[in-house]
């Protein structure tokens, strides 16, 4: 393969590469490159969110180097500040080795096991000094650290800043010296950290890590990135019947920021697919493909194609339109009103005794519950064979 075709595998669907012209010279040397990327273990599972960067290490993996997965077991307990108004609540040391095994068994549904190497930042922070510690902060300034873009906000507006949150970016950035990485990857909330990790290698006296960022993936709501604490994500471990009908949950316009950065399909495909969506093909069967594509990967073809049955089962064979009602409520409405404020049933009781007949549901799925309170996200619901609202719950 030549550079150019490699370079063209490299950059499908990234924000940056920096810099470019250093990983064009890296490349032609025809040596495999150490390729770190470091995630905290935050939550116990991962999402489709973050399988946006993993796919691309999958990639240069598949190409040939050597792949680091690095656990951030130390940075987690620091609190990683990124993007928050606030300070970060750290994690317990118990949480953080929980989240880590979870970590660790699921990346290898996307992963080579024999081909990546998994590290944990503790193995070096771990056993680093007092006196090495003070020596790491002394290789930056409070002035640098302030022209980080939430570092400046909070500081200006007069909102707390710990300490602490200033260690974060340079121990992220000391794992690049401490694994010797040639390429770092992160997502494009990550570029100030990843840079720091460039200024620690000079100055370390190493050749400087090449940074790559990729674009941070929306959720469910097509606003704010994907997020467990937000509720608008698509677990890696969630079922296939639920993976499936959350895709197929996503608007029109969505589906193609998921398909760029989440399909291993050819652009030359994807740009097939929207002509033929141009051409009248309808959306879902896009949709539909996407959903397969997804859920072989985490699960296998046979239980894709079967959730795809499930999902024609109880919303095609149910005639559920594709225009009706749309509304958002904030979490915390029993059903029954919101059935009434949705203009599903004219009054209280008549959704009591709608659910008491098993007509009321919620995807297809009967309300057992007359005081359910229903969870966040976005949710077909049905009263009867012909009344219908999108319903989203805030």
């Amino acid at each position: 393969m030549t550079i150019k075709e490699t370079l063209a595998i490299i950059q499908r669907g990234t924000d940056e590469i920096l810099p470019l012209n250093e990983l064009k010279t890296k490349l032609e040397k025809n040596k495999p490159l150490r390729i770190k990327l470091g995630l905290d273990p935050t939550a116990p599972d991962l999402h489709l969110g973050h399988t946006v960067v993993i796919n691309k290490l999958k990639q240069l993996q598949d190409l040939g180097h050597e792949i680091i997965f690095l656990i951030g077991d130390f940075t987690g307990m620091i609190g990683d500040p990124t993007g928050k108004n606030v300070t970060r609540k750290p994690l317990t040391k118990e949480e953080v080795i929980e989240n880590a095994k979870s970590y660790e068994e699921q990346v290898f549904k996307i992963l080579d096991k024999d081909k990546t190497k998994i590290a944990f930042n503790s193995e070096w922070m771990g056993k680093m000094s007092s006196t090495e510690m003070i020596s790491l902060a002394s290789k930056h300034t409070v002035a640098r650290m302030l022209e980080r873009d939430d570092f400046s906000k909070r500081y200006k507006s007069n909102q707390a800043i710990s300490i602490h949150e200033f260690l974060y970016p340079l121990v992220q950035g000391f794992d690049s010296v401490a694994l010797q990485a040639d390429m770092e990857l992160g997502g494009t909330d990550q570029k100030f950290n990843l840079l720091v990790g460039r200024d620690l290698q000079k100055q370390s006296g190493m050749e400087p890590q090449v940074i790559l960022t990729m674009p941070l993936l929306e959720g469910l709501d097509g606003v704010q990135k994907m997020s467990k604490s937000l509720d608008n994500y698509i677990g890696i471990d969630e079922t296939p019947d639920s993976m499936f009908g959350k895709i197929m949950s996503i608007s029109d316009e969505l589906m193609w920021r998921y398909l760029e950065l989440l399909s291993f399909e050819s652009l030359e495909t994807l740009e097939s697919w929207k002509k033929e969506v141009k051409d009248g093909e309808n959306p879902r069967n896009i949709k539909f493909r996407l959903a397969e594509e997804i859920i072989t990967r985490f699960h296998n073809n046979e239980q894709a194609k079967k959730a795809q049955q499930n999902f024609i089962d109880r919303f095609a064979k149910n005639q559920t339109p594709d225009e009706m009602d749309e509304f958002t409520f904030d979490q915390g409405m029993k059903i029954a009103n919101l059935l009434k404020d949705s203009n599903l049933v004219s009054s209280t009781s008549e959704a009591f005794r709608m659910i008491k007949q098993g007509a009321a549901k919620i995807d297809g799925e009967k309300i057992n519950d007359k005081d359910l309170i229903p969870n966040k996200g976005t949710s077909v619901y049905q009263v009867g064979k012909r009344k219908f609202a999108r319903i989203t719950i805030s």
